[in-house]
């Protein structure tokens, strides 16, 4: 006999409704999907009283009345205790580091800083785009071990090192000096929502995506606006 379990998946990005929907297809428990702030409250998950939170997106602060009282996993993309902290997969790169470990840890009030219940490996090849696509398929297979395994979290051992959250500034390709380096800083941005890696003249705006290294050049598409129609 199959015991149900009820789960929600928090996220907010589109990469995730189809990771929501596929483990409503394949899993025997019901599952429910936030994508808004004002849902991810004590009060309305009471309601629901879920054996698992899962937080594989989230771009707010996470409730303490949620994460205190509910076991809220959150999913980050470095091995942790290695790079704690934001933007983890442009911090990876930007740091020549193209292999990583999707870590699900349980949410607590230091970021980044809970036990670990599973970690996967991941690869950092590609745009940034085709890298979220392929950890949210990683991340739903994880979501479903951690149902079926109920693993116990341990606590995380190692060297802490710290990623700062990085700055649209930091997409500026002006003082990058290399083919290879560049186009990691094009595809480490090219991703939905995601300020493109730049170039700028005084009236101008050069952003660029979809690009493919070539030998002894980069083509990548390029969008020309008026820097104040850009800034509208």
């Amino acid at each position: 006999m199959v015991i149900e379990v009820k789960i929600v998946i928090v996220a907010n990005h589109d990469w995730y409704r189809q990771v929501y929907e596929n483990l409503t297809n394949t899993l025997d428990h019901q599952v429910y999907y936030i994508s808004n702030r004002e849902s991810l409250t004590y009060d309305y998950l009471s309601t629901i009283n879920p054996c698992y939170i899962f937080i594989p997106h989230w771009s707010f602060i996470i409730p303490q009345e949620v994460y205190e009282n509910f076991e809220c996993i959150v999913f980050h993309m470095t091995d942790l205790p290695y790079g704690r902290g934001g933007t983890p997969l442009q911090n990876l790169i930007s740091r020549g580091i193209y292999e990583t470990r999707l870590t699900a840890i349980r949410c607590e009030a230091e970021i980044d800083a809970g036990p670990i219940y599973l970690k996967k490996d991941l690869s950092l090849y590609g745009s940034a785009e085709e890298i979220y696509m392929r950890a949210a398929q990683t991340i739903e297979q994880m979501i479903q071990e951690i149902i079926e395994t109920e693993p116990t979290p341990y606590e995380q051992v190692g060297e802490v090192v710290s990623f700062s959250r990085r700055k649209r500034t930091e997409g500026n390709l002006k003082k990058i000096d290399t083919l290879e380096r560049a186009f990691d800083h094009i595809r480490m941005l090219d991703a939905t929502s995601y300020p493109r890696a730049y170039l700028e003249t005084e009236d101008l705006l050069f952003e660029f995506e979809r690009a493919s290294l070539k030998e002894g050049y980069i083509h990548a598409d390029v969008k020309i606006t008026r820097k104040e129609d850009s800034d509208e």
